[in-house]
């Protein structure tokens, strides 16, 4: 008889398939600097990566109304779209993403993703590298709660039929490992990414990865 359990590994996005501060950071400063608000610090700015975006600005100026914040959070988005359309977007992937996505494909894996981007921004993202095809199934902030919340994570299970105990979670920040948690499956952490290796585990983390070759021997041994 065949195993006919369904594996799923769900990515984050940014800082974990691709290293998105620069111009996330550049999109924030342009935003900030419309509504002439002072900047944030660029390590401020990388440890709300992966919120939803109005989370994410609601956290760099706690005290603004909420009238700001949403314009900041408009602003934002008009600056990301206009670097994308005109210089490009600064978004490599981490080193050796494309073969691990090979080999874990090869070895029965389902391949989603799980983001604080729209899915607008995740396609553009995913398109550009040419993976968008390798997910089967895609989670967004302007589609589901946000992270920490962990309805990105049990809306992927629902989509493709895999059980809790067969799910695992990658990503570089405590609201990945958070989310993880809440939705009762395996949190694994990346070292490379936005938030310190220390936080990941205290969060959850059930490995710390240093590099994506080390995925696979991860997952086959837990």
């Amino acid at each position: 008889m065949t195993d006919a359990r369904v594996k799923l590994a769900i990515f984050d996005c940014d800082g974990t398939l691709v290293d998105s501060q620069h111009s996330i950071i550049a999109s924030m400063n342009a935003a900030f600097d419309v509504h002439q608000v002072p900047r944030a610090s660029r390590e401020a700015i990388r440890r709300v990566v992966g919120l939803p975006l109005l989370d994410a600005v609601a956290q760099l100026i706690p005290d603004a109304p909420s009238d700001l914040i949403e314009g900041v959070r408009e602003e934002y988005g008009r600056a990301w779209h206009h670097i994308r359309e005109t210089e490009g977007l600064d978004e490599p992937l981490f080193p050796g993403l494309i073969e691990t996505l090979d080999r874990l494909e090869a070895e029965g894996w389902l391949l989603g993703v799980a983001t604080g981007k729209s899915r607008r921004g995740l396609d553009g993202t995913l398109e550009k590298h040419s993976i968008l095809e390798r997910f089967v199934t895609l989670q967004t902030a302007d589609r589901a709660r946000g992270k920490p919340d962990p309805e990105m994570v049990q809306l992927a299970m629902l989509e493709t039929g895999a059980e809790a105990g067969d799910t695992v979670m990658i990503g570089d920040t405590t609201f990945d490992m958070e989310m993880a948690v809440s939705a009762g499956v395996m949190a694994i952490g990346v070292s490379w990414g936005y938030h310190d290796v220390d936080e990941l585990k205290i969060t959850g983390a059930a490995e710390v990865i240093d590099a994506f070759e080390d995925l696979p021997g991860v997952l086959s041994r837990i």
